[in-house]
């Protein structure tokens, strides 16, 4: 089975990349490797892959040294001659969609970057999809789509036509567009619902890295809504697993074209309590910066997971303090602290 994966360089990326071949599959992966945050972190992720060139030119591919089955290709899916190009050259069997701008908040200061790369850049690669007449696609939503609802836990089959942002909204229309290529041109595709994803290797611009690199650096933290917000944080390794065990699935012909599913943890974390467990592994006190609610924000995020369950045997098991005791293990290490 060889497999394309979209943001080879991000977070998720890696992890699921190296989870597949550790599995022995064939993996093309691709990222255009922008400056959104700190690009060595994402070359550093990329060397865990095999890939050590740091100045890779674009639209070549890299060998792993590592993993004889993976192949590096700098690219964005905003170029379709690009992806046109790679799709005639290799065939796929399944393609797994999780480059994207990622970020809330940074969708309401630069929202163009969204359209270009989450609505512009998913049209191009599911069109190569349909061309190519590649049978499942996958790709990455978010928890965002639900938006401003207020039951929880999020049922996959509640409504999500009220984005509080940007971000959101973009997500929304990926399923849209899922949904709709599904209908007319009979190929299946998956849609994951990811929850507050966080662990070693994780996103500088996320909670997890950004209060533990304040707190041991003796920088103050900045919550909203006096830390009265929740959210379900979902551990790496609970969720590359599962989204491992969906790619590798041979899809059953006989159930919906297009589905959607949620990954969490199946539990929501007082943001208070996490700040109070991350400063007893880091051993500080936080100095905190209070701040009003902020655009974009939801108050609390909280996702049924059942469907995975029934479908793909997915068990999360790690909690708030073991997945954070690995996060700060990581930091700690990756910055020689």
């Amino acid at each position: 089975m060889r497999i394309l994966i979209t943001g080879v360089a991000g977070f998720i990326g890696m992890n699921i990349a190296k989870t597949l071949l550790e599995r022995g599959l064939e993996v093309v992966g691709i990222d255009n490797i922008n400056s959104y945050y700190d690009t060595k972190l994402k070359f550093d992720r990329l060397a865990v892959l095999g890939i050590n060139n740091n100045d890779p030119v674009f639209d070549k591919e890299c060998l792993s040294d590592k993993f004889k089955n993976f192949i590096f290709i700098k690219t964005d899916i905003c170029s379709s001659e690009s992806l046109r190009n790679i799709f005639d050259h290799h065939s796929f069997d399944v393609v797994c969609n999780l480059a994207a701008q990622a970020g809330v908040r940074y969708s309401l200061i630069n929202p163009k970057a969204y359209i270009d790369t989450n609505i512009n850049g998913f049209f191009n690669l599911i069109e190569q999809v349909k061309s190519h007449n590649i049978n499942h696609f996958v790709y990455a939503s978010s928890s965002s789509v639900y938006g401003s609802n207020e039951k929880t836990p999020y049922s996959c089959d509640d409504k999500t036509d009220s984005p509080v942002s940007i971000y959101a909204a973009t997500k929304k229309s990926n399923e849209l567009l899922a949904y709709s290529y599904s209908s007319i041109y009979k190929f299946h595709t998956t849609g994951l619902r990811f929850f507050t994803v966080y662990g070693p290797w994780g996103r500088p611009d996320m909670a997890p890295f950004l209060f533990t690199d304040a707190i041991l650096n003796n920088r103050p933290i900045t919550v909203y809504n006096n830390g009265e917000m929740w959210r379900d944080f979902t551990f790496i390794d609970d969720l590359k697993e599962a989204v491992a065990n969906v790619i590798c699935s041979v899809v059953d012909e006989k159930v919906n074209l297009a589905r959607v599913y949620n990954i969490g943890n199946n539990q929501s974390v007082l943001l208070s309590d996490f700040i109070r467990t991350t400063e007893n592994i880091c051993g500080k006190k936080a100095e905190i910066i209070y701040k009003p609610m902020q655009k974009g924000d939801v108050l609390k995020t909280f996702a049924d997971i059942e469907p995975m369950k029934r479908d793909y045997g997915y068990n999360p098991h790690t909690n708030i303090k073991d997945g954070m005791n690995a996060f700060v293990e990581w930091y700690k290490d990756y910055f020689n602290k």
